[in-house]
């Protein structure tokens, strides 16, 4: 049986079931989820206990908000239950499904999360869909950016909690960073929905989410390194065949650096070396003393040629801000790490903000991977469900729409220039424009919406722009996009998650046109950007217009092609329409698409690494919030410090007296106020045994211990200081430990190992860094126990530590 007829099957069965819940009182049904509850305390699964439960919540759907699903959205219910990614397309009130799978999930009480890509929609979802949880006796929560940490804990501990998936990652971080075990926001992981999911897990997981704090360091080389890159000549990337690299042949240097666009990154020459040189008056850019400033001179060249303003980043209020390429958004409080964004800065003439160092950092591919079960939902994700599978374990299942799609989707017209392509789609708005037909055309850059923009008003035609700089009314300017006459320029995916609804007028005049201006790199947003059109039988269109200047185009290729259509005798403001552009324009995706899937594929090689290491941190810093008493922990690591040093000096099975000497100082200065043992050589010739002054030190230390216990009043007030020492420390180290670990990842690369894999080398390094880590945790937790100032001047009773 295929999948689908699987599916129909079973929703037939709950549709038939729900049909019968229509007879029931509203007591009645309200009182199943109690039922049900008591269903799963005695032993029954919830895939057991699903037709019951989506049947009763289908139809008190009904009864709250007026929606009952179709027999396709319970198709796409049950997917979601089965921790899969549901594939519906726009329109087909992906929202509603969700509730099924979210109620269901919810009567186990461990708590599910709905996952949405902005406060917007977290909020809205919420409040009308909340409405048929709350009808059912479940609670429902809502965290925004505005919701204050005491206000999280009480809305983590509802049944069904509605979050954006940058505030869940982020309460990750904050929480493995709390102080006490009450301040700790989540109470887990259990199941998430993940509402436009390849938005969150493909488009967004390229960056990490990072918590961050200033450095100190000055921001003036900033300043000094792009006034050089201003100087700086660039110079043209040869490109060599295979068989000329194999044979040792090397491209010749132009310029004083190149750069490659398709792998975002800036390369000196030995001339750009030299000027750099000589600009800063040193000897040797190569040198290990200078690594700081060979990063800050690639950081910008890269901000001045490869982040583009009005693209990357926008400049508001002498500002930069992040925009991301997929959505069109700004990303409010999130920076380019490395650098980059204080060479952006810099090259904008804004204030240079100081360097930021990493307090804690996750990608979202290990963060959604810690659900005992997820699923997904949107209406692009077929394409990439070989990374959905590789990474999150998930497969995709296309769900078929409840009617007919009546979208027609036209060829691809193609110009050979940017300036014919942005003609003739004015032409073409004006045209659907006569006949009242609503057009929404996608752009993938500001800057591009703006030409339109100017183009419109030249025109003297009325519209709207949606962009990065303009997201304030996003939902109620996509809402209206759909009325008769209307003309909408939007930036990728704006407002994405709100139907675009036709009125009559609209209908009649053949419903939505979508002009896409440029194929992106994704096939999925060129797939989002139609699905716009055509929702739910509506009729509608789509047209996409391409030129030879295109970034996608020009990066794979298409100067080749240009030649080509020009020795054709083509003109600028001619247009071709064949099968030919379609395959270029294919291909050209097809290996974009594969590149950045190995990308972030490499990427999480080295982040597995990074994650098993947080994880072991974070249940060791649990461990110590969770303890009553922190005391056997404390004297572990002190014995586990004094055996370090005795090992540091005598690593044979006696102690020389001049080793001897040596642990002792140390000793003494780690453990303020120790008496050290006596040395008692066993043999004059050999010297103390190693095992014998082990075991006196380590009765010394915990002597001294005893001591400092005493000086404070109160039993509890030290135990408290003691754990802040413990947690403080760990802190600490780990700050250190996750920018060690990225330098170490940034220079893995520059190294020659053979026939090795970089990956592994990173991975053995780190794991050498991170005993030390655990090594350096210790002692410096014991330090700073016996060194406090608070040793001289013990505190009153019931004081602060």
């Amino acid at each position: 049986m295929s999948e689908i007829k699987r599916l129909r099957k079973m929703a037939d069965k709950i549709y038939a079931k729900m049909e019968s819940m229509q007879q029931l009182s509203d007591d009645e049904l309200k009182h199943k989820t109690e039922e049900l509850k008591a269903r799963l305390a005695n032993g029954e699964t919830v895939d057991q206990i699903m037709p019951d439960a989506y049947a009763a919540v289908g139809e008190a759907a009904y009864r709250s908000i007026g929606l009952r699903p179709y027999k396709v959205q319970i198709m796409g219910a049950i997917v979601l239950n089965e921790g899969k990614i549901a594939e519906q397309k726009t329109g087909e009130g992906k929202t509603l499904i969700a509730a099924l799978p979210a109620y269901l999930n919810a009567l186990e009480g461990k708590g599910v999360h709905v996952v949405t890509v902005n406060d917007y929609l977290a909020e809205r979802d919420a409040k009308d869909i909340g409405r048929i949880h709350e009808y059912m006796g479940l609670t429902v929560g809502c965290i925004l950016k505005t919701t204050s940490p005491e206000e999280k804990k009480k809305e983590y501990a509802k049944d069904i909690t509605y979050i954006t998936n940058t505030e869940l990652g982020f309460d990750y971080l904050r929480d493995n960073m709390a102080q006490r075990m009450e301040d700790k926001a989540q109470r887990g992981f259990h199941y998430c929905i993940i509402d436009e999911v390849d938005s969150v897990l493909i488009d967004e997981a390229r960056t990490p989410l990072i918590i961050s704090g200033v450095t100190g360091k000055s921001t003036k080389l900033y300043t000094a390194c792009n006034e050089l890159a201003k100087q700086m000549e660039k110079g043209e990337l040869q490109e060599l065949s295979k068989v000329d690299l194999l044979s040792g042949e090397r491209p010749e240097e132009t310029g004083d650096y190149t750069v490659d666009e398709e792998h975002h990154s800036v390369t000196l020459t030995l001339q750009g070396i030299e000027k750099c040189e000589k600009f800063f008056g040193i000897e040797n850019l190569a040198d290990k003393s200078h690594t700081e400033l060979m990063h800050n001179i690639i950081a910008a060249l890269k901000a001045h040629n490869l982040m583009k303003k009005d693209k990357d980043y926008v400049v508001k209020n002498g500002e930069v801000l992040i925009v991301d390429s997929f959505t069109g958004r700004i990303q409010p409080g999130r920076r380019y790490s490395d650098g980059l964004h204080q060479a952006i800065e810099a090259k904008e003439g804004c204030g240079i903000k100081e360097e930021t160092c990493t307090y804690a950092t996750v990608t979202y591919q290990n963060f959604f991977n810690k659900y005992d079960k997820k699923c997904g939902m949107t209406g692009t994700a077929y394409t990439e469900r070989k990374e959905f599978k590789d990474i999150y374990h998930m497969s995709v299942v296309r769900i078929p729409t409840n009617k007919p799609v009546q979208r027609e989707d036209n060829a691809d017209r193609m110009f050979l220039t940017k300036k014919a392509k942005f003609k003739a789609v004015v032409d073409e708005i004006k045209k659907s424009h006569a006949t009242g037909q609503p057009v929404l055309v996608g752009t993938s850059t500001i800057n591009d919406s703006e030409i339109l923009d100017k183009m419109l008003k030249e025109e003297g035609l009325q519209h709207t722009v949606l962009n990065a700089k303009f997201l304030e009314k996003e939902a109620e300017i996509v809402a209206k996009a759909g009325q008769h006459g209307a003309i909408t320029i939007a930036t990728n995916m704006a407002g994405r998650g709100t139907d675009i609804k036709l009125d009559e007028d609209a209908k009649k005049a053949g419903g939505l046109k979508v002009i896409g201006t440029q194929r992106h790199e994704s096939r999925r947003i060129d797939n989002q950007l139609k699905g716009r059109s055509g929702r739910q039988g509506d009729p509608g269109e789509s047209v996409f217009y391409l030129s030879l200047d295109d970034e996608v185009l020009r990066l794979y290729g298409s100067e080749r092609m240009k030649n080509i259509l020009t020795m054709t005798g083509m003109q600028s403001e001619d247009s071709i329409e064949n099968g030919t552009v379609n395959r270029f324009v294919k291909k050209a995706q097809n290996v974009i698409e594969d590149n950045n899937f190995g990308t972030r594929k490499n990427v999480l090689k080295y982040d597995k690494v990074n994650n098993e290491q947080r994880e072991l941190i974070y249940a060791e810093r649990d461990a110590i919030l969770e303890k009553a008493d922190t005391r056997n922990t404390m004297l572990s690591m002190i014995e586990d410090s004094v055996d370090m040093i005795i090992d540091k000096y005598a690593v044979n099975k006696y102690v020389t007296e001049e080793e001897y000497q040596n642990i002792r100082k140390e000793i003494a200065i780690l453990i303020f106020g120790i008496k050290a043992p006596d040395y008692k050589p066993k043999n004059e010739k050999k010297g103390m045994l190693k095992k014998k002054l082990a075991e006196e030190y380590v009765t010394a230390a915990k002597n001294r211990y005893c001591e400092r216990e005493k000086e404070w009043p109160d039993v509890d007030v030290f135990r408290e200081f003691e754990r802040q020492i413990i947690l403080r420390c760990i802190d600490v180290k780990w700050m250190q430990h996750i920018n060690d670990l990225e330098i170490l990842r940034q220079n893995i690369s520059l190294v020659g190992y053979g026939q090795k894999d970089p990956a592994v080398i990173y991975k053995l390094k780190a794991f050498d860094m991170f005993s030390k880590m655990s090594d350096d945790i210790k002692n410096d937790a014991v330090y700073t126990l016996f060194s406090s100032r608070l040793r001289t001047a013990a505190p009153k009773k019931n004081a602060a530590a």
